[in-house]
């Protein structure tokens, strides 16, 4: 008799159960806090900055007795939030020369953007912390934000413990950032999102339900 091979559901293939209060929890109970990092011209410092930043993020990563992951996420600019405030601008005047030039030069931004891809990049860093147990919800996107459940008031404490953990370590993180120049902030519930959702479905607007 053939195998008969059932198809898993996306959600399956997803190790995120819920994010709650600004903290990812994943399906194996660990416990992630994603730090969004500012960037800097590397290539702009002079040869002295250069070494002393990196001898102290040498230092930095020497001292540290937990792991951290840094993520670079790329995506195509959207241009046309760009263009519809221009398109605005260009029915409030009323001098035409400024038209014509506001009108030449919404042109020239779509033939642009057109033959060229723009591309944006942010950069954050995901700090982990794997708490002995902690029972969570199970959902994702439309179960992402918090849901009251008699489960996890029973271990309220208990998760808040762990964010504490987690937080610590993040202050950590945030201190060696901060030493070379860089400044980091947490993203929240609703941020965290966004962020998973454009990860998992590249090129697909964030739905209503995730974003408000």
């Amino acid at each position: 008799m053939p195998q008969v091979k059932v198809a898993k559901a996306t959600q399956d293939f997803v190790p995120i159960r819920e994010i709650r209060d600004g903290v990812v929890v994943l399906k194996d109970n660990g416990l992630r806090l994603v730090l969004m990092v500012s960037s800097m011209n590397f290539a702009l410092k002079s040869e002295d900055e250069q070494t002393a930043i990196l001898f102290q993020f040498q230092n930095f990563l020497d001292s540290l007795d937990f792991p951290f992951q840094m993520f670079v996420q790329s995506r195509r600019l959207d241009i046309r939030p760009y263009l519809q405030t221009l398109e605005e601008r260009l029915a409030d005047q009323t001098n035409d020369l400024m038209r014509i030039q506001i009108r030449e030069y919404i042109e020239f931004i779509k033939k642009f953007t057109e033959a060229t891809e723009i591309m944006t990049k942010g950069f954050f860093v995901v700090v982990p912390y794997t708490p002995p147990i902690l029972k969570a919800r199970s959902g994702f996107l439309g179960k992402l934000l918090p849901q009251k459940s008699k489960a996890l008031e029973q271990e309220e404490g208990a998760f808040e413990e762990y964010r504490m953990q987690l937080e610590q370590r993040a202050s950590v993180v945030e201190q060696g950032f901060r030493r070379i120049g860089l400044r980091t902030v947490p993203l929240g519930t609703e941020e965290l999102v966004e962020f998973y959702f454009r990860m998992f479905n590249p090129g697909e607007s964030v739905p209503a339900t995730a974003s408000e």
